[in-house]
């Protein structure tokens, strides 16, 4: 067994049998010395759970921040995203399998401290930098690090994640981010435990947290998968409990599914999926109802509630109308719009931008 070497982290504590259980996640691993967690980048060394990932990333790219996504946060702006490897969760359909079910070290192609990303993130011309492609909950040190360096530069950090952390860590992951877009995969504890491994308990509550206990920007995006998730009555429930336990204003996405991974006998989700999925929540009191992975002009527009008017329209990642108030009010009736905005939409437009961190010009 090759030992395991890390920066040293908060969230653990030790068992009578010697064991260390690692308490950053629901799922509670209980390693002996030199033993990695299913999330694989966390491990016991030494008597204590280390961080194997810190500093280290699968790699760099500005994106849209629609790509996140996330509609209502900054439109139009570009952001910094990477991820390390690894994941505390086994989606069976994961999008991003060669990235969150690595083993193999030569996935972290590139090394950054949070200063050098805070640094190159501003020179790049980015409002913020994302944590994503892989979950950063299980990589919280140095999303925490990397949030804290972008703030002393004034930008901004987001988190892409599955929600699935524990009441006591949820606290120090959550306080530096700015906007989070929350995976919520079903609405159903089977799919959590037979296509993830996981629960939907501990992501429920991490939803009420935010919403509640934060000033984070939330948005929600659910992956429909023909005939998992997919259903009238699950739609029906899971939109229901968020206008009653999150209010209204919390954007939701749907996107569609393509067969990946450990999932290559479903087909991919027909368009109309999307769009039933968003009527659904739209009758049922969401105001902001989005389809991803689609081309559909009018399932990624950001519509006014009370009249209808559009507010901010998209093509893909191309915004095509803007009409906000400088302070976020829709221009026909005044209505606010709820989200975090400029005074004027970013221009970046749908380009995806590689970027190589470990150049001189960033350090």
């Amino acid at each position: 067994m090759e030992p395991v070497t890390g920066v040293p982290t908060r969230y653990w504590h030790r068992l009578a049998d010697g064991r260390i259980q690692c308490d950053l996640c629901p799922r509670e691993c209980k390693l002996h010395d030199g033993q990695r967690g299913m999330c694989f980048v966390r491990g016991a060394s030494g008597g204590e759970i280390v961080l194997t990932t810190y500093g280290r990333s699968s790699g760099f790219c500005v994106d849209p921040i629609e790509k996140k996504p996330l509609n209502h946060f900054l439109p139009g702006t570009p952001v910094l995203s990477f991820g390390t490897a690894g994941c505390n969760l086994a989606c069976k359909f994961c999008q991003n399998w060669d990235i969150s079910k690595s083993r193999e070290w030569d996935t972290l192609a590139d090394a950054a401290d949070p200063e050098t990303i805070a640094r190159a993130a501003e020179r790049l011309g980015c409002r913020s930098v994302a944590f994503t492609y892989n979950d950063p909950v299980i990589f919280m040190e140095y999303a925490v690090d990397v949030a804290e360096a972008c703030h002393e530069r004034g930008l901004k950090a987001v988190a892409v994640t599955a929600g699935y952390i524990t009441d006591v860590a949820r606290p120090e992951f959550f306080v530096p981010m700015d906007a989070a877009n929350v995976d919520l995969k079903a609405f159903t504890e089977d799919f959590y435990r037979d296509v993830c491994a996981a629960e939907l308990r501990p992501v429920l509550d991490t939803l009420r947290y935010l919403k509640y206990e934060t000033n984070v920007w939330l948005e929600t995006t659910t992956l429909l998968i023909p005939g998992l998730n997919d259903s009238d009555e699950e739609l029906d429930a899971m939109t229901r409990w968020v206008v009653a336990e999150l209010g209204p204003d919390v954007p939701m996405h749907f996107s569609a599914f393509h067969p990946d991974y450990k999932m290559l006998d479903r087909p991919s989700t027909p368009p109309e999926t999307l769009s039933r999925a968003r009527r659904i929540a739209l009758s049922n009191g969401v105001r902001y109802a989005y389809t991803g992975n689609v081309h559909d002009e009018a399932g990624g527009t950001t519509y006014c509630h009370q009249c209808g008017e559009t507010l901010i329209g998209r093509d893909w990642y191309e915004l095509t109308a803007w009409n906000l108030t400088e302070d976020g009010r829709c221009r026909s009736c005044g209505a606010a719009c709820a989200g975090v905005f400029d005074r004027l939409p970013g221009r970046w437009g749908a380009r995806r931008q590689p970027v190589r961190l470990s150049e001189a010009a960033y350090r």
